[in-house]
C-alpha cells in the first residue's frame, strides 16, 4: 500500500452527508443483543435498577447511544435459577468524552460490561460493572480498585446467590504511562437472602484487589491478564471457594500462570500460587469436580523452550490451599495465524481514534498477529483478526465422577503451502482449524483420544468453549463452513485478492454420554459476520478478542459470542477510509468513519456513533 492521495473537498462533504442520530437494528428471531449501545433505552445504571432510586453520569450517557466496540464476551446462568443469565465483555461504550460534545476524545474507560436477563437469555438489560472512571453512584466507594480502564471478563456463581466477575486491568487513572497489571473481582449478590433466586447476583457488594501489577511503564514490568475464575458449588468442606488464575506477564518476557483463592465470598484473596514451571504459557482455565477437587489446565508454546505445542494440568485436593506439579495431558499441532508485518506510510493525524498504545503494532520483518492497514500492513496484503490455539476446560460440579472435559482449536490434517507470508503454524504454512474433545479423569489420570466434535471438510472452527452440568455437555466455536471465499491456504474471510466477506457462524454440538458422542453441529447465529473490520487502532486493524462463552444448568444453555452485524461501512453513500483515496487496498475492511485534511494531517473520527465500531455482543438460548 503506497501514500494516500489526500482529497480534502471530498471529505468534507463526507462529514456533512452522515447523518449522526443513532438508529435501531433489528434482532434475527433466536439472537438477543446483549450490549445494549443502541440508543433503545435498555442501558440502566445498576444502582437504579437495585435501588430504584435515578443515577446517571456522563459514561452511562454515551453507553446509552455509542454504537460501539464490544468483545470478549463471558456469561454465566445462575445455577439456583437458570432464568438468571448475566453476562460481561470488554465493552468501550463509554471511551467517547466529553459527551454531548461536538468533537469527543477517546479519553474514557474501556470497562466491565453488566448484562442481565431474567428470562433465560431471551432478553437483557445493559450497565457497567460499578466503580469506572466518571462513576460517583453510591456504588463507586464499594469498588477498592485502581484503574482506569479494564477487560478480560470471567463470571462465575457460587450456589448461594452471588456472581463473581474477574478482570484484568490496565492504564492509570491519572493519565501517566503506568499500566497497573492488576487483577481484581467484583462480587454481586441477592439484596435479601429471603427473596425469590430472580435476584439473584444483583446487588454490587464490592471489588477487591486479588494480585498486583508492578505499575511499570508500557507493560514492562509485571502485567496479569488472561484471567479465569470458578466458584465451588458442590457442598462440599470447600464450597463457596472462588478460585481465580491468571498468566503473569514480566517485562523481560517469561509468563507463568498463578491462582488465587477466596474463602470469605471475594473479601480476600490469598497470595498468588505459581502453578507453571514452563516459561511461554497462556490462556488458563479452572475446573471444580464434584468432591471439590481444584484443576487448573493452560496451554504451553513450543517457540525456543518446549519440544512441542501442549496441554498442562495441575490438581489440588485440599481446597487450592496446595497444588500438585503441572503435567502434560496432550499436544497439538497450533492453528495460531500469522504473518510478516510490513508497515506503509501513516497518514499524519492531529489526534488519535483510540489511546495511544491500544494496540502494539510489529516491526517491520517481524512475525504480525493481526494485518489490516498502514502500520499494521501485513507483507500477504491480507486483513485478519488474531487467533491463537486455546484450551478450555470445565467439570460438572454435580457429577460423582472426576472428568475434566476439555476443547482446543488446533489444526487438523496436512499443512499446505500458502504461497505467501500468511500461515497458521509459522509463515508460508496453514492448516484447518477444528475444534477437538478429550476428557481427562483426574482420578486415575487416563484420557480419551482426542477427536474432532464436528468433522467438516470445509472451514475452520475456532474460539472454541465448553460447559457441563448435571451430565449435559454443550460445546460452541466459531465456524466458517459458509465462508464463500473459504481456502486452507488464507485468513478467515479472504478472498485471493484480499477482499473480505461475511464468513463466521457460532455453532454448537451437545453430549448426554460424557463426550463419548457428539450431537451434530448445528449453527446458532441468524446473521453471519464479517471478523475483519478494521475498528482499532486508529480504524486499522480488526480485532476479535481471545473467546465465546457457552454456559448451562442442566439441559438449559446458553451462548455469547462477539458479533459485526450491525457494523457499517456505508452510510448516506459515503463509504470506507477517505485516508485511502485513491489506493489499491480494496479489502472490504474499511468502515464508516468521517474526517477532515487539514494542515497536512487528518482529523480523528468525526462521527463515532454512525455505525463503523457497532460491533456487538450477542447470544441465544441453546435448543
Amino acid at each position: 500500500m503506497g501514500e494516500v492521495p489526500l482529497r480534502p473537498a471530498f471529505i468534507a462533504v463526507a462529514v456533512l452527508a452522515i447523518t449522526l442520530v443513532a438508529s435501531s437494528f433489528s434482532i434475527g428471531a433466536g439472537n438477543a443483543r446483549l450490549s445494549h449501545d443502541d440508543a433503545t433505552g435498555n442501558y440502566i445504571s445498576l444502582y437504579t435498577q437495585n435501588t430504584g432510586t435515578p443515577y446517571d453520569d456522563n459514561v452511562l450517557k454515551e453507553c446509552r447511544i455509542a454504537h460501539g466496540r464490544q468483545n470478549e464476551p463471558s456469561a454465566a446462568m445462575d445455577p439456583r435459577n437458570s432464568s438468571v443469565v448475566l453476562g460481561s465483555s470488554n465493552d468501550y461504550c463509554g471511551v467517547y468524552q466529553p459527551f454531548g460534545a461536538t468533537v469527543q476524545s477517546p479519553v474514557g474507560p474501556i470497562w466491565l460490561g453488566y448484562y442481565r436477563s431474567q428470562d433465560g437469555g431471551t432478553t437483557f438489560t445493559s450497565t457497567l460493572v460499578p466503580g469506572y472512571p466518571g462513576d460517583t453512584s453510591p456504588y463507586a466507594a464499594l469498588a477498592h480498585i485502581r484503574t482506569a480502564s479494564s477487560g478480560d471478563p470471567v463470571i462465575a456463581w457460587d450456589n448461594h446467590g452471588n456472581a463473581y466477575f474477574g478482570s484484568e486491568s490496565s492504564d492509570d487513572p491519572a493519565g501517566t504511562k503506568k499500566t497497573f497489571g492488576d487483577v481484581w473481582v467484583a462480587r454481586f449478590d441477592n439484596p435479601d437472602p429471603a427473596l425469590a433466586t430472580i435476584n439473584d447476583g444483583k446487588r454490587f457488594r464490592y471489588s477487591e484487589v486479588v494480585a498486583r501489577g508492578s505499575s511499570a511503564p508500557n507493560l514492562l514490568g509485571k502485567f496479569n491478564d488472561k484471567t479465569a475464575i470458578e466458584a465451588d458449588r458442590t457442598g462440599t468442606s470447600c464450597d463457596g471457594n472462588v478460585y481465580f488464575a491468571y498468566s503473569r506477564f514480566t517485562g523481560n518476557g517469561g509468563v507463568a500462570i498463578y491462582l488465587s483463592r477466596s474463602t470469605d465470598q471475594g473479601r480476600t484473596w490469598s497470595s498468588p500460587k505459581k502453578l507453571s514451571s514452563a516459561s511461554d504459557v497462556q490462556f488458563p482455565d479452572i475446573s471444580v469436580t464434584g468432591n471439590g477437587h481444584v484443576y487448573v489446565t493452560w496451554r504451553t508454546f513450543m517457540a525456543k523452550k518446549h519440544d512441542a505445542d501442549s496441554i498442562q494440568i495441575t490438581k489440588s485436593t485440599d481446597c487450592g490451599a496446595t497444588f500438585a506439579p503441572a503435567t502434560t495431558i496432550g499436544t497439538f499441532v497450533p492453528n495460531d495465524a500469522v504473518d510478516i508485518a510490513d508497515p506503509q506510510p501513516t497518514p499524519a493525524q492531529s489526534r488519535p481514534d483510540d489511546r495511544l498504545g491500544e494496540e502494539e503494532q510489529a516491526a517491520s520483518g517481524s512475525l504480525a498477529r493481526d494485518c489490516g492497514d498502514f502500520d499494521a500492513h501485513c507483507k500477504s496484503g491480507y486483513t485478519f483478526f488474531r487467533r491463537d490455539t486455546q484450551v478450555r476446560s470445565t467439570a460438572d460440579q454435580r457429577s460423582s465422577s472426576e472428568y475434566i472435559y476439555l476443547v482446543y482449536d488446533a489444526t487438523n490434517g496436512l499443512e499446505s503451502q500458502t504461497g505467501t507470508s500468511y500461515g497458521t503454524n509459522g509463515p508460508g504454512t496453514a492448516g484447518q482449524a477444528a475444534t477437538f474433545f478429550f476428557r481427562y479423569d483426574g482420578a486415575t489420570g487416563q484420557k480419551t483420544t482426542p477427536k474432532v466434535i464436528d468433522t467438516q471438510v470445509a472451514g475452520h472452527q475456532v474460539f472454541p468453549d465448553i460447559s457441563a452440568d448435571a451430565n449435559v455437555l454443550y460445546a460452541i466455536w466459531w465456524d466458517s463452513r459458509f465462508d464463500p471465499e473459504y481456502s486452507v491456504t488464507r485468513p478467515i474471510g479472504n478472498s485471493a485478492t484480499g477482499m473480505t466477506v461475511a464468513s463466521l457462524d457460532v455453532f454448537w454440538s451437545k453430549s448426554t454420554n460424557g463426550g463419548s458422542s457428539w450431537s451434530t453441529g448445528t449453527m446458532l447465529t441468524t446473521v453471519r459476520s464479517n471478523p475483519n473490520y478494521e475498528q482499532f487502532a486508529n480504524r486499522t486493524v480488526p480485532f476479535a478478542g481471545d473467546y465465546l462463552w457457552v454456559t448451562n444448568v442442566g439441559n438449559a444453555a446458553f451462548a455469547a459470542w462477539t458479533d459485526w452485524r450491525n457494523t457499517k461501512t456505508t452510510a448516506n453513500g459515503v463509504t470506507g477510509d477517505p485516508r485511502e483515496a485513491g489506493d489499491s487496498d480494496a479489502d472490504g475492511a474499511d468502515v464508516v468513519q468521517c474526517r477532515t485534511f487539514s494542515n497536512g494531517s487528518w482529523s480523528g473520527d468525526l462521527c463515532p456513533h454512525a455505525g463503523g465500531l457497532d460491533q456487538d455482543i450477542y447470544g441465544s438460548t441453546i435448543p
